[in-house]
This record gives C-alpha cells, sequence and structure tokens, in this order.
C-alpha cells in the first residue's frame, strides 16, 4: 500500500433483485482493499450497460419471458426466480455494487503487484475470465455482477484487467468504451466478417449498436443501421451507409432493398419480433450472432431457414482473452470513438438509469464520481 485510502467511500449499492428503490445511495459504505494480485482504482467514471438492469431485475431468469419493458425495468419482475437471476444463471449475492465500465486511476497496489503501477490512468477489461477453459461460465465472472463494481468511489480488480491507458479523452468519454465495445466486437467476430459484405444491425444506436457500426466499418464491411428515425443523421456520421427505420412495417423487404438482395451478415442486440426478419433477410449461408434481447427472449422461429439456408447462428457472450487489450489501442489511435449521450452524478444513478432504459439517446450513458 503506498497512498493513504479513506476507510469509507460514497457508492450506489444493490441491495436485492427488484425496482429502482433496491438501489442505495451511501457515503459510508466500507472503502475495499487490494487483495494480493489486485489494484486499487479511484473511480473516475462508470458506464451503464443492460447488464445492470437485467442483473437488478432478475431479467437473466428463465421464467422471464418478457423483454426489458418499462414497467418491469423499474420494478422488478415479479416472476422472476432468484436462484438463477445472473447472467450465467446462478444466484448473486447482496450487497453487491454494480458498474462495469470503469476509467480511472491506480491509486494502491496489492502484494505480487509493481509498485510502479500506482498512477496509472486505467480502464477495466470487465471479463474476468477463468484460466484454462476461459469459456466455462463457471470459471469465469463479469467485473460489477460476480464481484463489487464501479458504482463508487473506489474500486479493485485483478492487476491484469486494470489495462492501461493513455488518451486525452475524459473518464466520462472513456467509461463508454468497455462492455459495449468489448460485447460489440465479439459480436462481430463471431460471424466472421469480411470486407466488402453487408451487415444489417439491430439496436444500432445503443451502446452496443453504435460499436458494432465502427467495428465493421473498420473491417471494410457495409452497414445497414436498423434504430429510430430521429437517430439517422447521427448513425450515418458514425460510418452507416444506411439506416432503416425499427418501426418499419416489412422489416425484411426494407432490409433487402437497402442492401439490393439479402445480406451476408445479422447482428442482433434486439430479438423480439426484429428476429425472425433479420433472419429472413440473411443470404444463402449468411451468419446471425446475438448480444441480447431487450425486445424479448422468447421468438418464434421457422426452422427451414436455418436449415434450407445453410445459416450459421452464434451467441455472443464470454468474450476471448487479448479482445479488450485490441481494442484500448484502437482507442488510443482514435479508430474508435467514444459514443458519450449524457452523464449522471454518481448519486443520480437511478435517474440514470431511467435514462437509459427510455432509449431516447445515441450510445452511453456514464455516472461521474
Amino acid at each position: 500500500m503506498t497512498t493513504e485510502i479513506p476507510d469509507s467511500m460514497k457508492a450506489v449499492v444493490l441491495t436485492g433483485h427488484g425496482g429502482l428503490d433496491k438501489l442505495e445511495y451511501r457515503e459510508d459504505y466500507p472503502t475495499p482493499l487490494p487483495d494480493r494480485g489486485e489494484v486499487l482504482i479511484a473511480v473516475g467514471a462508470c458506464g451503464l450497460n443492460n447488464t445492470d438492469i437485467n442483473t437488478r431485475t432478475a431479467w437473466y431468469s428463465k421464467s422471464v419471458k418478457d423483454g426489458i419493458t418499462d414497467e418491469g425495468g423499474k420494478a422488478g419482475y415479479d416472476t422472476a426466480d432468484e436462484s438463477e437471476a445472473s447472467w450465467g444463471n446462478t444466484r448473486l449475492t447482496f450487497p453487491r455494487i454494480q458498474g462495469a465500465d470503469v476509467a480511472g486511476r491506480i491509486v494502491a497496489v496489492g502484494e505480487g503487484v509493481d509498485n510502479t503501477r500506482v498512477g496509472e490512468r486505467v480502464i477495466i477489461d470487465p471479463w474476468l475470465l477463468g484460466f484454462g477453459d476461459w469459456c466455462d461460465p463457471d470459471q469465469s465472472g463479469f467485473f460489477g455482477s460476480e464481484c463489487d463494481g464501479g458504482y463508487a468511489q473506489y474500486t479493485k480488480v485483478r492487476t491484469q484487467n486494470a489495462l492501461k491507458i493513455e488518451s486525452d479523452l475524459s473518464d466520462a468519454q472513456l467509461a463508454t468504451f468497455p462492455c459495449a465495445y468489448i460485447t460489440a466486437e465479439n459480436l462481430v467476430a463471431r460471424t466472421g466478417l469480411q470486407p466488402g459484405e453487408i451487415v444489417a444491425i439491430t439496436g444500432a444506436s445503443g451502446g452496443v449498436g453504435s460499436a458494432a457500426i465502427q467495428l465493421c466499418k473498420l473491417r471494410g464491411a457495409k452497414v445497414i443501421a436498423i434504430a429510430s428515425n430521429n437517430k439517422t443523421d447521427g448513425l450515418l456520421e458514425l460510418g452507416a451507409s444506411v439506416v432503416i427505420d425499427r418501426n418499419e412495417a416489412d422489416l425484411e423487404a426494407a432490409i433487402r432493398e437497402a442492401a439490393k438482395g439479402p445480406v451476408d451478415v445479422g447482428l442482433d442486440v434486439v430479438g423480439g419480433s426484429m428476429f425472425m426478419s433479420l433472419i429472413n433477410a440473411l443470404r444463402q449461408g449468411g451468419r446471425y450472432s446475438s448480444s441480447g434481447a431487450i425486445a424479448g427472449p422468447t421468438v418464434e422461429f421457422d426452422l427451414r431457414q436455418l436449415i434450407y439456408k445453410d445459416l450459421q447462428m452464434t451467441g455472443a457472450t464470454i468474450v476471448p482473452p487479448g479482445t479488450f487489450g485490441r481494442l484500448v489501442r484502437l482507442i488510443e489511435t482514435g479508430h474508435l470513438k467514444p459514443m458519450l449521450a449524457k452523464s449522471f452524478p454518481l448519486k443520480e444513478l437511478a435517474k440514470a438509469q431511467e435514462a437509459f432504459m427510455a432509449k431516447q439517446h445515441t450510445g452511453n450513458i456514464v455516472v461521474t464520481v
């Protein structure tokens, strides 16, 4: 330990599964101390993501059949089974500090960590991967889910997950990257997207969707973005070739018209009623990948589309080692742009979540500490 750390700190604590009332703002919460192999970070900002909402409401429970509705997001789900309420369908313990998307500075180190790391500006890789079979959910965890996260003045994490970053971006801007961009990179990579291919992206104005646009453009693909009409200008500026209104009556036809035929790849963070339109718009041998189902996890599916069109379908959750390190280099070189929609002070996390769930923004919402 090299820096005097206060015994208590400001934090927003999740006291259990349920509504926004389960988020409790505290100014006397015990400050964590880094264990062996860990660093302590003074949090500058922490970004919001769907995992926060899904975990708080226990939406991951298989007994919940709805998407993230306004009512469910604010009040929770009575049908949820708390024994399977995390992304890995396991029980969580409370109290829990959520928040995966942290930017800040290292202020102390635990045993076994080089003291020269103190003072480094860092951004956290939220995937706490296991050793050996990193894709085993029993061996891997997510920062702010299986351990306390960044909705606090201080947080601790394994030293290898605190990635040094050199950037002129603010902490609030940096906090838009971790969860959204690492999820989007995994989503895109699972399809093996190639230069010149055409990709359709649902939920294109959200954190993952707007990140996916940039990552697809870096791969030389043509992007068809699906979002609200009022998001069109921003998404075209970000790199989309065409923006289709998400409320289009015949979404499949609109996608095909924009692509002048079927598309090579469909990236889906929405699910629900959009799912089958995206599947139908794929070419023979097309690829589909999903990392979210905010409009509903249960969908109707014509299995003949999978069979007779030789489709490849993948889910995208646990991210391969080294993925976020590569993204950090792209952030440092300016190849990836932060999409900061709005920031709130830490004590207004509940208001920030309400704004996040309203989906009127493009990019990400963060809280600052």
